[in-house]
């Protein structure tokens, strides 16, 4: 087949949608499909608090966005790779006959806050870092696992493996169960300087080895797609899956991001800044801010990065405002036309779902703060958008302390740089020049050059981004505006550790009686 009529299709699971795209060896994507993400709850009447993915529904958008995105394709076999990448921490048992044992634990799920804290006193967050590069998340699979074994001790029995979100879907897709080193350190187990599970961790931790796949390079073949897969997403039989990894990793890699000296920006769910760096560095003084160092899909590399929920933000205030149905651009028209920067005093702590860099606090919360009277829900709109900026600001100066650097070039990609609005007050905010890709949907490009490599599309990760290197634009700042929010930072900079206290007692009380 001539190269230019090869197509590599990717798979990205995110937290609103589950996206499938199909892509040409320049980078052109030419077709997509995408299904929702769902959350559910089958314990609402015990535990309303509770949040899962249903493992079944997950595949179920799999093979619908396939199938769609198929769609008018005049030759399926066109298509000579998969690839899936998408969120991190979130993983399933899994039995030896496949059957998946219990619902996926969503990462906006709080239960397992008390074995974060018992790993926190018990193991400790220093050593942990040391090895692992991730301070104790609750949201990390280890958590997950530990309260499976104190609460589900009879799904643990029966699991043979525990596969995380993107590991489950390629295990559906080609009945093979691995993982590559940037979803591994989703675990906390793995060892970022040795590139492997670590024994000592997971001597530790208490969990059985047996649960934690075989540890591949991202860019591997797995295997092919099975008769059964095949059926479900209209992948022809025996296409290739190639590994990937984790979706804000692989975002880097269509903006060249993969090479050090460019800072990547990651919008999505989470907003992750990302600096790529060819040596692990583990020390204290980055855990103690949330900056985590994490293998990198390009091989051999490493990533230091920075990052917080950040666009779920948006997605709940739209949906508590009775907002969800109404275009964005009327939101942003009258958000910007009744509200003047700086919200009126009103500061937006967007700590929804916990918080990681550089607050790293499982139990902090939102919050706004300054409300009046006199305040409109426009002004909660700008606020909202403020306060996602206050917390990349504060992101870029913590990491930059740390790695005792300063950055120069903000390459920002992610489905979010849709927003103009966002990325403007982002400049405004930051002082700084924030330099969009025309990409959208970096994540899975990336992970389709990953298969492209593999495949013998590109010869390399470097040759693949000048491939698929679309154009750029960029986002100014305004200095009067830049002036205007630097006070307003600072403040935002003392509220997390001013709500610290109650913060903590709230989550205390939330917590369900013994």
């Amino acid at each position: 087949m001539k190269s230019e009529r090869k197509l590599v299709a990717a798979i990205d699971l995110g937290s609103t949608s589950i996206k499938a795209f199909l892509y040409t060896p320049d980078g052109r994507c030419a077709a997509s499909a995408a299904r929702p993400t769902e959350r559910y709850n089958p314990c609402e009447a015990e535990h309303p608090e509770w949040v899962f993915w249903d493992p079944d529904a997950i595949w179920k958008g799999v093979g619908e966005a396939c199938r769609d995105v198929l769609t008018g394709l005049d030759d399926p076999a066109r298509v000579v790779g998969v690839a899936v990448t998408g969120m991190g921490m979130d993983g399933v048992p899994v039995a030896e006959d496949g059957r998946v044992l219990y619902p996926f634990i969503s990462w906006h799920c709080a239960r397992t806050a008390p074995q974060a804290a018992w790993w926190d006193q018990t193991i400790g967050a220093e050593k942990t870092f040391g090895i692992a590069g991730f301070p104790p998340w609750a949201m990390t699979g280890v958590m997950r696992v530990r309260w499976m074994m104190e609460h589900e001790p009879a799904v643990i029995q029966q699991a043979e493996s525990w596969l995380l979100i993107e590991d489950f879907v390629n295990f559906k897709l080609c009945g093979v169960r691995a993982t590559d080193p940037s979803m591994a350190s989703c675990m906390l187990l793995f060892d970022q300087k040795q590139r492997a599970w670590s024994d000592e961790l997971i001597e530790c931790s208490g969990i059985p080895r047996r649960l934690l796949p075989v540890v591949k390079p991202s860019g591997t073949v797995l295997g092919t797609v099975t008769d059964e897969a095949a059926r479900l997403t209209g992948l022809p039989q025996g296409t290739p899956v190639v590994l990937a990894g984790q979706d804000h990793l692989c975002g880097t890699l269509p903006v060249g991001g993969h090479r050090p000296g460019v800072v990547s920006n990651v919008m999505g769910s989470w907003e992750s800044l990302i600096a790529t760096v060819t040596q692990a560095d583990c020390s204290w003084t980055l855990g103690r801010a949330g900056v985590c160092m994490q293998a990198h899909v390009a091989r051999g590399q490493y990533a230091a990065w920075g990052g917080s929920p950040s666009a779920s933000a948006l997605s709940w205030f739209r949906e508590v405002t009775g907002d969800a149905e109404r275009p964005w651009e009327e939101l942003v028209a009258e958000g910007d036309r009744e509200s003047k920067p700086g919200a009126g005093g009103l500061i937006f702590l967007p700590y929804l779902s916990s918080a990681a860099c550089p607050v790293n606090d499982g139990q902090a919360a939102g919050a706004f703060v300054g409300l009046l009277n006199t305040t409109r829900r426009t002004d909660l709109f700008r606020a909202v958008i403020e306060g996602l900026n206050y917390q990349f600001l504060h992101i870029l100066k913590t990491m930059e302390g740390c790695m005792d650097t300063r950055f120069e070039r903000i390459v920002a990609s992610g489905g979010a740089t849709r927003n103009s609005f966002w990325l403007q007050n982002k400049a405004d905010v930051s002082g700084m020049a924030v330099e969009v890709s025309e990409t959208q949907d970096t994540s899975p490009l990336g992970a389709a050059m990953l298969a492209g490599v593999a495949l013998g599309i590109w010869r390399d990760l470097d040759e693949a981004a000048e491939r698929v290197k679309g154009s750029t634009r960029i986002y100014h700042p305004n200095p009067t505006l830049t002036a205007r929010y630097e006070p307003l930072f600072e403040i935002y900079r003392s509220l997390a550790p001013a709500l610290r206290p109650a913060n903590h007692a709230l989550a205390a009380w939330r917590l369900p009686a013994p």
